[in-house]
């Protein structure tokens, strides 16, 4: 379990051959960001106080003359693991992207709110180039796009039963509680979860059910296997709706 250590910042030992750069503007905003929200991210350092990740935040917790910091001591760690995360913690992060409609909106809310967007690492210049086009459409439709559903053309021909799933782990997990030495009970409780492990092939087995007699059509159904009919789906337990999500679908019925 990760414990968290408050220590000095004079005993903080910054990685000599850090590759991240901070600038002086960017070491205010992780000032003014610790300062509004408190410092909520620690920093990761090794058994010997050496920085792996967190350097802008010393900077910034130097900045606002704080003692002592948050940190988590990562323990076991080679250095070539150390290195190499020093780099990762930073780039990993820099390849998220944004959806820049709901980013919009929620910049343009807190700011109905009278809270000072400037906190959140943005520029005004960046939330101005937010084009009010994202923004009235991020209010028109505030949770996502219509999306198209696809037609599905069953095949001419019925793929074979054993086709429609893959139950190779399946067998080898088997195999090994079989072969344990655990009583029978746990036996046949490992048993039955190792069926867990089964992969369906659902393009197939779509066919299949294409090519199904009624009876056999419904307990594929019953079994959640396909789902034809929303409201037996629900139903039957396998799918459900909130009561938000209801009065929407309701309301927009209604609207059709």
């Amino acid at each position: 379990m990760l414990h968290v250590e408050q220590i000095s910042v004079t005993e903080l030992i910054p990685f000599a051959k850090n590759s991240r750069t901070h600038s002086d503007s960017q070491v205010a905003q992780i000032a003014g960001s610790i300062r509004e929200f408190g410092f909520t991210n620690p920093i990761l350092i090794d058994e010997k106080n050496g920085i792996i990740a967190g350097h802008g935040r010393l900077l910034a917790a130097r900045k606002l003359s704080l003692g002592d910091v948050p940190c988590i001591r990562l323990e076991g760690l080679t250095e070539a693991q150390k290195r190499a995360y020093v780099i990762a913690d930073n780039k990993i992060a820099l390849n998220a992207g944004w959806d820049e409609k709901l980013l919009a909106l929620e910049l343009k809310e807190l700011g109905d709110l009278e809270f000072d967007t400037d906190k959140t690492g943005f520029t005004s210049e960046e939330i101005a180039a937010l084009s009010m086009d994202d923004i009235e459409k991020a209010i028109d439709n505030p949770y996502t796009e219509k999306i198209e559903t696809p037609k599905y053309e069953p095949s001419e021909e019925r793929p074979n039963l054993v086709d429609l799933c893959n139950r190779e782990k399946v067998k080898k997990l088997i195999a090994d509680i079989k072969a344990s030495g655990l009583t029978g009970d746990e036996k046949d409780f490992l048993l039955i979860a190792a069926e867990r492990h089964t992969v369906f092939d659902y393009k197939k087995i779509a066919d299949y059910y294409s090519h199904a007699n009624a009876e056999m059509q419904n307990l594929m159904e019953m079994s959640a296997l396909v789902i034809i009919d929303f409201d037996k789906a629900i139903e039957n337990g396998f799918v459900k709706l909130s009561g938000e999500l209801s009065k929407l679908f309701e309301s927009e019925e209604d609207e059709q």
